[in-house]
């Protein structure tokens, strides 16, 4: 069966700089830094220990408020997951006011109120203030935390895990956390589907009790507001709020680096691009005299399109779209230094020798003045700019009191990042950003990348999708006497109903659920296609309407997205034409395949298939017990690209005595899409218009 569906992907990125001519031989001196004027909160406590800070600012008729519980980090362990249940169930409706009458309030108002496990964030026209507030203050000390609901955000929860279970990136960023810290660590561990089933209602409401309470609360408000005012409010809504006993707990150490730097590998055999991330451990807190000094090299390694990496992995040598460092802060003495990309399969290795040569070109090489400069100038920039959101100066408010920092902090900040010199950021770089104990992070596909990883000279360790060590991977296992790339075709067409059945199917319609990593909506997809090659899919939003199409009629297709309506490319109208059948299986040749390997896709064995039409090449897997196509894998032409695509079907189903994959996860390049058949279709409901 053709089951392949076409994803057109283009990345534009859009880069400005510019350079000024510089005397090289004498490090400019700084101009003097923009005096920055930030307004000094007024402050005042509640009896229950809830911090008020009150920063009035009357340029628009607006307040925003931000509570922040600061409690220390902590490991929630087998019940991993419970916090964030929390937070997707706070702000929906309170003990006395229903969900949707709650939510119905807020968009009446024009409002913004968010929450999760750590507090809350609102903001309104200051006439609508005081409301608010009230149900703010309502919604964090009156939670609606019902069963129903927390049903309801467990089973989202778990769907998310399933639908990420496949994604490179967040096995990444799992894997590298856990590496890194511990997996019981406060930020090592991870949520799983069996700790979120480990979770009752009743831990929800006991994490809410101990841990959401005034006693380390802070609410900043910023806006349109006069302070006395302000007070009698907090007073009134707030005071209700019932202290707690203090939480005693202590927050760990993270997992100390490794003796020397090495590569920790996860094998994800479905990925088109491996994900590389170089890090280390790193102690830095806001308050370091090292602070500014730390930004400025970071921001000269991987802080920007300008930087080291960038300029190397993407301008350079074209291995991806965008390499980037950064250095966290942490008050407890546990953040990361971290240098990650995602690049092609094929040159896995180059990047992450390239990536040290950089890492170790500003340990050991002064930066320019210019590139010192440029940075600083970036800095100085954002700052000032920032400096007009009402949530950055009540983020500085918060940062102040809990961060310990000195109250002219953010007032002294562009001066002291005017004073980093260039043995500054050498100093730093070699304190840092390790190149002698760090992991180099690895997710990709094993069978293509390992090889080459080994010629760096670098151990390698295996781990798998959850940080638990594992032996070296096996990529193949012998083929059978007397299988042929005929014969495993063969088993395929009669699994999925026979040439007969097959043979019958003049048309499908499939409807189907769509999941786009990081998009913030859910399409619907209706997909159509006509013997031979006749091919149709329309994606829906709900109150958008049809938002993209994608149409071929046998002779000529074009795509039409956000209004605008294009031709095919050449490349993908030529693989239209080429189409013979819906089931592709039926008109392949000895001559258009080749049998290569048995290898393990998720614990099953398939047979590796290479496929060759025209100048065409993709590789298909089918399973050695299943018969059934589990993986295709191919490439994919958009905007003057080659997009690396591998596409897993799953979940077979009997329609009309063919079996149809009603499960479809695509990874195209780095956007990953999930197909989730709710009908099909056949031989009805699609005629020759269709395609028009």
């Amino acid at each position: 069966m053709k089951t392949k569906i076409t994803t057109l992907i283009a990345l534009f990125l859009l880069s400005l700089s510019a350079t000024a001519q510089i005397d090289r031989s004498m490090q400019p001196k700084p101009g003097p830094a923009p005096k920055i004027t930030l307004e000094v909160p007024g402050e005042f406590q509640l009896k229950n220990g809830l911090k008020v800070l009150v920063v009035e600012n009357h340029k628009l008729p607006r307040v925003s408020y931000t509570l922040k519980i600061d409690n220390k980090p902590h490991a929630e362990g087998k019940n991993a997951g419970t916090s964030s249940l929390l937070g997707a169930m706070l702000g929906n409706g309170t003990a006395t006011i229903s969900k949707d009458v709650f939510n119905e309030e807020i968009d009446f108002l024009g409002a913004r109120l968010n929450f999760n496990a750590e507090g809350a964030s609102a903001s309104a026209l200051s006439k609508y203030s005081e409301r608010i507030m009230e149900l703010m203050a309502d919604a964090a000390i009156n939670p609606l935390l019902t069963d129903e609901e927390f049903q309801k955000e467990k089973a989202k929860a778990i769907e998310g895990i399933k639908s990420n279970a496949k994604s490179v990136d967040a096995v990444a960023s799992r894997v590298g956390g856990a590496l890194s810290y511990g997996k019981n660590h406060p930020y090592g561990e991870f949520v799983t589907e069996e700790t979120l089933n480990n979770i009752t209602i009743d831990n929800i409401r006991a994490y809410y009790q101990t841990y959401f309470n005034p006693n380390n609360a802070y609410l900043v408000i910023v806006g349109d507001v006069d302070f006395y005012t302000i007070k009698k409010q907090v007073e009134k809504y707030f005071k209700k709020w019932e202290e707690e006993a203090d939480i005693s707990t202590t927050v760990p150490k993270p997992i100390d680096n490794v003796q020397y730097t090495q590569i920790n590998f996860i094998d994800m055999p479905n990925a088109v691009q491996s994900n590389i991330s170089i890090t280390n451990n790193v102690v830095l807190k806001m308050n370091d005299p090292d602070y500014h000094a730390v930004l400025i090299a970071n921001k000269i390694l991987g802080g920007g399109f300008n930087s080291y990496l960038n300029m190397n992995l993407r301008e350079a040598n074209g291995y991806t779209y965008g390499a980037r460092s950064n250095v966290g802060t942490d008050r407890y003495g546990a953040s990361r230094f971290t240098a990650g990309t995602a690049v092609r399969n094929a040159v896995t290795d180059s990047a992450v020798v390239e990536s040290l040569k950089e890492l170790k070109r500003i340990k050991t090489t002064n930066v320019t003045y210019e590139a010192l400069n440029n940075a600083k100038a970036k800095y100085v920039g954002d700052f000032v700019l920032a400096l007009e959101s009402p949530r950055t100066v009540a983020n500085y408010a918060l940062n102040i009191k809990t961060d310990n920092l000195p109250k002219d902090f953010y007032k002294t900040y562009l001066e002291k990042i005017n004073a980093v010199t260039v043995a500054d950021v050498k100093r730093v770089a070699n304190k840092y950003f390790s190149t002698d104990n760090a992991r180099i992070v690895v997710v990709g596909k094993g069978s293509e990348v390992i090889n080459n990883l080994e010629k760096t000279g670098l151990t390698i360790k295996y781990f798998d999708a959850y940080a638990n060590p594992v032996d070296k991977p096996t990529f193949s296992k012998p083929i059978p006497e007397g299988v042929t790339a005929q014969t495993v075709i063969n088993d395929y067409i009669t699994a999925i109903g026979g040439k007969e059945n097959l043979n019958k199917v003049n048309s499908l319609l499939v409807e189907a659920n769509v999941t786009i990593q990081g998009a913030p909506y859910a399409p619907k997809a209706t997909v159509k296609s006509m013997a031979p090659n006749k091919f149709s899919m329309e994606l829906n939003i709900e109150g958008m309407g049809t938002v993209m199409k994608q149409k071929f009629n046998g002779v000529s297709g074009y795509q039409e997205q956000a209004g605008q309506r294009a031709p095919m490319e050449a490349s993908v109208l030529a693989e239209k034409k080429a189409q013979k059948g819906i089931f592709e299986e039926l008109y392949l040749t000895p001559a258009d395949m080749s049998l290569e390997s048995i290898i393990v896709i998720e614990g099953q064995d398939t047979y590796k298939i290479k496929v060759t039409q025209g100048d065409k090449v993709s590789h298909k897997y089918y399973g050695v017990d299943s018969n059934y196509l589990v993986r295709t894998e191919g490439t994919t032409e958009a905007q003057g690209q080659t997009i690396n695509s591998v596409e897993d079907t799953s979940n077979y189903k009997k329609v009309n005595d063919v079996m149809i994959p009603y499960t479809q996860h695509i990874v195209n390049g780095p956007q990953t899409i999930i197909f989730e058949t709710t009908s099909v279709k056949i031989n009805e409901g699609v005629s020759v218009e269709d395609f028009n």
